[in-house]
């Protein structure tokens, strides 16, 4: 990543690329959604939000049915969620990294893959528990379409917040933490090492430098990696935020698996694959120049 900096100066930059990142890529995330929700029984009397197109389908679906700004539906808690979730997974990576390299961690020449593993599944950790309630927010905001069964009417994100409370006690922000914290220090540890290690191997290649196309090939590869590993997680984690019918994380993954198949852990890949991928260019890309400007 990138050398030892301040801990404020790294949130902010971490938490303005995310951002950033954030607001050019949620219709991507709202179409994953809207195919993550979707389920055989409501594909087999025509429902399902219009999905059955796949990701460009459902984004056409959406914006034809409910609107073009309804595919930035959760847009305010996703930016609260960056803010958060974005900022402290990152700007604690490099101390976390640095306490296990610490405690042994090591490898010759550097540090080693496991140690960076480590270092983000923790970061991970911490940072979702923080930011889990804006993630709840942001599913239930992105799954309340015009062609959706469940339809709350949340009026905005602050009305969604005190809603939730009101109806379903405080603790139900932290609905779906279980397969969350499983998601996301997974997709971080993916995210962060997979980005830390190939940057890093990249640049012990003849004729790459420390340039925007090292960054991209990085971050691309770091989208593929977390979307590969992380798809069976989020898909999970979407239902149970967007359907409280489902009693824990063990019971949704039964009920998904029994009713709708294996493939249905990797429904809306392709459309989590674009969003996740161009998520991350996106977001490292932004990360290193505001890095460059501000250190």
């Amino acid at each position: 990543m990138a050398a030892a900096s301040s801990f404020a100066a790294v949130f902010f930059s971490s938490a303005f690329a995310a951002c950033f990142a954030e607001v050019c890529t949620i219709p991507l995330d709202t179409a994953k959604v809207r195919l993550q929700l979707q389920k055989k029984a409501a594909l087999a009397t025509g429902g399902g939000g219009g999905a059955t197109g796949g990701m460009l389908g459902t984004i056409m679906c959406i914006a034809r049915e409910e609107g073009v700004a309804a595919l930035w539906n959760g847009i305010i808690p996703g930016l609260h969620r960056q803010c958060v979730y974005g900022g402290l997974r990152i700007a604690l990576y490099e101390p976390v990294k640095a306490f296990f390299i610490g405690d042994g961690y090591t490898a010759a020449g550097g540090v080693s893959l496991f140690a960076k593993i480590l270092a983000a599944l923790m970061t991970g950790v911490i940072a979702i528990v923080v930011a889990n309630p804006t993630d709840l927010v942001k599913v239930r905001l992105q799954a309340d379409g015009k062609a959706t069964t469940v339809k709350r009417h949340y009026s905005g994100a602050l009305n969604a917040y005190a809603t939730i409370i009101r109806q379903e006690g405080i603790r139900a922000l932290w609905t779906g933490l279980g397969p969350n914290i499983a998601r996301n220090a997974i997709i971080n540890a993916t995210e962060l090492a997979s980005y830390d290690q190939l940057k890093q191997m990249f640049l012990k290649l003849p004729g790459f430098t420390d340039n925007v196309f090292t960054h991209l090939l990085a971050g691309l590869g770091a989208g593929f990696f977390a979307v590969c590993i992380g798809s069976p997680l989020d898909v999970v984690k979407s239902r149970m935020m967007g359907d409280a019918t489902y009693k824990s994380t063990l019971d949704c993954f039964a009920k998904t698996l029994k009713n709708d198949g294996l493939p249905a852990f990797y429904k809306g890949f392709i459309a989590n694959f674009c969003r996740i991928g161009s998520w991350n260019v996106i977001m490292f890309l932004t990360l290193e120049q505001v890095r460059r400007s501000i250190m």
